[in-house]
């Protein structure tokens, strides 16, 4: 198996992890009305996120790091 074969299935793997990851985050939103007026009101009342949120939160930016990085190199490789 080649090189640009094996970061193919690692950046498929990615892909749906990270599809998993995101759709497990819970809503911020609490109806459909602040899709039209932008959420103001949580603007300043921002919390940090705790416990499982807060695992999920950090695991969809490693897996989004990773997934930039493997398409970034998938690419040059492509080229090369």
């Amino acid at each position: 198996m080649k090189l640009y074969d094996t970061l193919l299935i690692a950046e498929l793997i990615i892909s749906v992890i990270l599809i998993i990851v995101v759709t497990m985050q819970p809503s911020k939103t609490n109806n459909a009305a602040s899709a039209f007026t932008g959420g103001a009101e949580q603007l300043f009342g921002k919390q940090k996120a705790r416990g499982f949120e807060a695992v999920l939160q950090r695991t969809t930016v490693v897996l989004g790091i990773l997934f930039f990085a493997l398409a970034l190199a998938l690419a040059y490789i492509a080229i090369n």
